[in-house]
């Protein structure tokens, strides 16, 4: 009897044990079946590419296969609202702009999720500094003239932009110079560079992709970029403290996320793979093509960072007056 009910309380113990283990390690099964990528814009865009990419790459080194799902509109909200309402498994991620998280809350009253509740940031995958341009045939080819011509000539001092972060990030160089330009609004950066190079507005600020080829091809002078250091695609362009203006450090970024309350070994895990992806030598040609800089955080860097950014530009937002669009 007393054989048979140590059995009995060894088996229990064994199984109690075994059960603490799965729950102390969820990720050790993981991933168990295939895995889903979701992505708020449309196929062949910067996001839809690097998502690819990311994709492709795990599920070669974790064994699953990993569909991408495009499900572009409102400014990638449909895609956010998507994921924050998904189950926290780790089976269906998120691959999204900075926009998504730090200026859609600033930019409109409501949103269907919230960029700090409804999510966990898994990397900081890659970041992007703009470029302030003005037409090719201009006069202006410093930052000093570019500024003696806005005070100068108030009435021609205008920028093209999309609203969303080219907006903040042209308001926050108003406010760093004490400057009125007026914001004319186009539907999106080749639009906006389109208005420049047909002298329709004085100048814009742009991410350094779709703006790569008007500037080798003569079309557009650029004038400063944002980012800390110079940009290895335009040597030459001065940062804007360079240029004598402190404080305009702007740069986007594109990463993973994941539903709130994934457990923390499979957002390490998912955390410790994008950073090993993003450092493989064929990933950096394609991003370096795209005149993407590979990032890589962790996900604690990568919360802090987007609490940072939101700070910012809501504080600018009210500085500027912008409302928030219905």
């Amino acid at each position: 009897m007393k054989a048979a009910l140590c059995l009995a309380v060894c088996a229990i113990a064994a199984g109690l044990a075994t059960s603490a283990q799965a729950q102390v390690d969820p990720a050790q099964a993981y991933p168990a079946k295939p895995m889903r990528v979701i992505v708020g814009f449309a196929a062949g865009g910067g996001t839809d590419i690097l998502a690819r990419l990311l994709s492709q790459k795990i599920s070669e080194s974790l064994g699953q296969p990993v569909v991408i799902e495009n499900r572009a509109g409102a400014s990638g909200m449909i895609a956010a609202e998507y994921v924050a309402k998904a189950n926290s498994d780790g089976y269906t991620l998120l691959v999204s702009p900075s926009t998504v998280f730090t200026v859609n809350p600033v930019m409109f009253k409501k949103l269907p999720y919230s960029p700090v509740r409804d999510f966990v940031p898994i990397s900081k995958s890659v970041s992007f500094p703009f470029v302030m341009v003005v037409n090719a045939s201009s006069p202006i080819r410093s930052m000093k003239e570019l500024l003696d011509y806005v005070r100068a000539n108030p009435s021609k001092a205008n920028y093209s932009g999309s609203s969303g972060l080219y907006q903040l990030a042209l308001e926050l160089f108003k406010l760093r110079t004490g400057t009125k330009i007026e914001y004319i609004a186009y539907k999106g950066s080749n639009e906006c560079i389109s208005a420049v190079m047909a002298g329709d507005v004085l100048m814009t600020l742009v991410d350094t992709g779709p703006v790569s080829g008007p500037l080798k091809g003569g079309k557009v002078r650029a004038i400063a970029v944002t980012s800390a250091a110079r940009v290895a695609l335009f040597p030459d362009v001065p940062t804007m403290a360079e240029a004598g203006l402190q404080g305009m450090e702007i740069e986007g970024w594109m990463g993973m996320f994941a539903p709130a309350g994934t457990p923390a070994p499979i957002v390490r895990r998912l955390q410790d793979e994008a950073n090993r992806i993003i450092k493989l030598p064929d990933v950096r040609q394609r991003m370096s093509s795209l005149q993407l800089t590979p990032a890589g955080s962790t996900s604690e860097e990568f919360s802090r960072s987007i609490r940072a950014d939101l700070e910012r530009w809501s504080a600018l937002a009210k500085s500027a007056n912008i409302a928030p669009a219905d």
